[in-house]
């Protein structure tokens, strides 16, 4: 399966020129950690709350001030649309990769793919098991195992 198959299409980026406040808000909407950062819609980076945190607080930047171009990580991860939805979650175990962005051939920006939707693609559904656990209070055998064992007995 391709990776187009699996990943979130429409993904919200931001560009460089945005604030790091804007990709704060951005972040916090949306729940994620991380955020491609595209120039027209072409990838140029990520950006990490690690990454915005660094910046306001070691270098005491202004969020509403600083570009988030002065924070992103340039060295790009990423996977194209046609690649194996398989080589592609060997690379996110490789890289330790959560959410990687999906490009096309042209490197724009089209997707992202996480580690939940690769482990949904490849979990074979199981039918529910419901299992009792032992209460610490009671003995080990159930009333029905002794009876049984009595039975056994019985008939020898």
């Amino acid at each position: 399966m391709k990776i187009r198959d699996v990943m979130t299409p429409d993904i919200e980026v931001v560009t460089p020129r945005d604030t790091l406040s804007t990709a704060a808000r951005l972040m916090a909407d949306l729940g994620f950690e991380a955020i491609p950062v595209a120039d027209n819609n072409k990838l140029v980076g990520m950006i990490t709350a690690r990454d915005m945190a660094v910046c306001i607080a070691v270098d005491g930047s202004d969020p509403e001030a600083t570009a988030v171009r002065q924070a992103i990580t340039t060295d790009l991860l990423y996977c194209f649309e046609n690649e194996n939805a398989d080589d592609v979650a060997q690379k996110m175990a490789e890289w330790w990769m959560r959410r990687l962005p999906v490009v096309n051939a042209e490197k724009r920006v089209i997707g992202m793919v996480s580690l939940a939707d690769l482990t949904a693609l490849n979990a074979a559904p199981r039918p529910r098991q419901f299992r009792t656990r032992p209460h610490p209070l009671r003995p080990k055998h159930s009333a029905r195992q002794t009876s049984r064992t009595r039975r056994t007995a019985a008939a020898a």
